[in-house]
């Protein structure tokens, strides 16, 4: 099964980024989206809505379903994926990508952030997949997958932004415990993280210019992502895979048109 066509897929923070290629990536099979995330009105730094994203996947052959939805908000996640069964009958796969970044230090962060990044962060992640779980439950081929990185205790992946990989490690810990937990349901549970530095907003916004310069386009989470949504949930699960290496895995060979400016030299990302 290489299609997600008919699919349902619940994504958060799809509004942009990686979110809105993964998406546009499944609209291309003629999957069924909820786009949810927290921008319904433009902004003006960033680009696109849930209904901008929506329109786009329809016209890539999906079909959408945009809801306002704050990850951090336990009746906003419970209502949205009601809608979502209501609207589509199932629910095959759920993708949390809505992700908050801070890379100040201990003592330079303040716990207003904290408190942000480790709700958006480890405890959205855990909500949505407990909430999405007992309709994956009736799927014929359901995945969670969580845009987190994989799992490394060495502490100098902590020590320059403890609160920030704490934050993205809580939601590589639901990968490892849930990947366990619903093993018996055939609910595959995998990481995906990039290789290299993403060209998105959170890049362009924490990093300077030449490093969003030398990231990759979010195209190359999006055809990773697609691998993963359409392997076997019983035999791929507990997975922390790397966009590259997985694309390589599968045949792929030129990595140049990913790249946002093709033959610059690539930055790794931070947690590799």
């Amino acid at each position: 099964m290489h299609s997600l066509k008919d699919k349902v897929i619940f994504i958060t923070g799809a509004s942009r980024g990686i979110g809105r290629e993964i998406a546009l990536r499944a609209a291309c099979d003629g999957a069924k989206i909820v786009v949810a995330a927290k921008t319904a009105e433009p902004h003006p730094s960033l680009q696109g809505t849930i209904y901008s994203v929506a329109k786009e996947i329809e016209e890539q052959g999906g079909s959408a379903l945009p809801i306002v939805l704050d990850v951090r908000d336990e009746n906003q996640v419970e209502l949205a994926v009601k809608q979502a069964i209501e609207k589509f009958g199932k629910l095959d796969a759920l993708v949390n990508n809505a992700s908050a970044i801070h890379l100040g230090s201990t003592l330079d962060i303040p716990m207003k952030r904290f408190d942000l990044i480790s709700t958006v962060n480890a405890r959205a992640t855990f909500m949505c997949s407990k909430y999405c779980i007992p309709h994956l439950k009736q799927a014929e081929n359901p995945h969670i997958l969580n845009l987190s990185p994989p799992l490394n205790m060495q502490a100098k992946w902590f020590a320059n932004h403890l609160a920030y990989t704490m934050s993205k490690y809580g939601m590589s810990m639901c990968t490892l415990g849930m990947a366990e937990e619903f093993k018996q349901d055939g609910i595959a549970v995998n990481s995906l993280w990039p290789k290299t530095l993403i060209a998105t907003a959170a890049v362009a916004n924490n990093f300077p210019e030449q490093f969003y310069q030398a990231s990759r386009k979010p195209t190359i989470m999006a055809d990773a992502a697609h691998v993963i949504l359409t392997s076997n949930s019983k035999e791929t699960t507990g997975h922390f895979f790397v966009d590259e290496e997985l694309l390589r895995e599968n045949g792929v060979k030129d990595f140049d048109h990913y790249a946002l400016n093709p033959g610059a030299k690539l930055l790794n990302d931070i947690f590799l």
